[in-house]
């Protein structure tokens, strides 16, 4: 890619969308094209295709999504299959009506089957049914996929298709109800560490910085208490959802970002298609190939955080996939490794954390 061309990323704000445009930026190029959801709905066709025509991309990373946690993904099926459906065919669809040279498609590795076999190869999708609780979104990312071979089959258009694993880091969403576990779990335990330390100033600046079902900080210590431990949070115990056993892969989002790119510099589409009549599985999983228990995790955050309560499970709340390891062998013969671990990576994800909510308040009467 010319450090001159002009680049497009959907989602720029996003988790992995900042990621990418910071390692870009980092490696001098230069003429990003970025829009907010405010300035382009990305569900509307109309305003898609008026944006490409006039905006004339030559590369695309397609990072926009609607994501969640098992809790949003289970209550708001139709928004997740039919809101990422739309974001997906309108700026595939475009990009091929507008000659964009390159298009790099972020998915899911949801998308593999609930049974499959460990660790999961791109061969291994539609090979069995999903995992109930995110099947919606799963199918949409499997769409996305679809498209980018079908497109370049029919069209000969150069679109690549990713699978990252689990994702965390800076920007990612803390909100209780719809962030993904490790996001969702450090806040917790940032929670129960104010409230084991009686910190209830750390826990105003945590909700001004980030409200939760419209409390702020400017709520009283009871409005406040009362709120965590509709959350399974007190001073005392941190509760988890399921059963902490389910194995899970994590992978710094930076990371992530730096692999998406060295795939757009080093890849093509011609490059990963098989030989045969039948093309199929031509995307790339993103990953490390190690994993660890939900337990394991606690216990990581737990550390990192400095929370000294009981850490408990509540088995009575789903588990989801009980194992989602990636098969790298495709990544690493593209010549892309890894290297932060998740221990690292969490302590990394606190220290962000705290510096993004560490605003002194004014002082006011309660």
């Amino acid at each position: 890619m010319d450090k001159n061309a002009g680049i497009y990323i959907a989602g720029h704000r996003g988790l992995v969308g900042s990621a990418i445009l910071r390692n870009m930026q980092s490696k001098g190029y230069k003429n990003f094209i970025l829009r907010t959801h405010a300035e382009l709905d990305l569900t509307r066709q109309s305003a898609v295709d008026a944006f490409f025509a006039a905006a004339r991309p030559e590369y695309v990373f397609l990072a926009a999504a609607h994501v969640g946690g098992i809790m949003a993904n289970l209550t708001c099926r139709a928004d997740f299959i039919y809101i990422n459906l739309m974001i997906q065919s309108n700026i595939i669809r475009a990009a091929h009506a507008n000659g964009v040279k390159k298009l790099l498609f972020l998915g899911s590795t949801c998308i593999y089957p609930r049974e499959t076999p460990q660790p999961m190869r791109e061969d291994s999708l539609l090979t069995s049914p999903l995992e109930y609780t995110n099947e919606p979104y799963a199918i949409a990312k499997i769409a996305g996929i679809k498209m980018c071979e079908s497109y370049n089959l029919q069209y000969g258009t150069n679109f690549i298709a990713v699978m990252p694993s689990n994702l965390y880091g800076p920007y990612d969403n803390f909100d209780p109800d719809t962030s993904h576990v490790l996001p969702g779990m450090m806040r917790k335990f940032h929670w129960g560490r104010c409230l084991n330390r009686n910190n209830m100033e750390m826990l105003r600046q945590d909700l001004d910085a980030r409200p939760v079902k419209g409390v702020t900080g400017e709520a009283s210590d009871k409005e406040i208490v009362d709120l965590l431990r509709k959350y399974g949070v007190s001073a005392e115990e941190v509760t988890l959802w399921g059963t902490g056993k389910p194995l899970r892969e994590f992978l710094w989002s930076e990371e992530m970002a730096d692999a998406s790119v060295y795939i757009m510099e080093n890849a093509d589409f011609a490059d990963l298609k098989p030989e045969g009549k039948e093309v199929r599985n031509t995307h790339i999983n993103i990953g490390t190939g190690t994993e660890l228990s939900i337990r394991e995790l606690a216990g990581l955050i737990r550390d990192a955080t400095g929370y000294e309560g009981r850490v408990s499970f509540d088995a009575s709340k789903p588990d989801g996939t009980l194992r989602k390891l990636t098969d790298v062998s495709k990544l690493h013969d593209l010549g892309w490794r890894h290297t932060i671990d998740i221990k690292e990576g969490i302590e990394r994800l606190y220290r962000w954390y705290n510096n993004s909510i560490n605003t002194p308040r004014k002082t006011i009467k309660r």
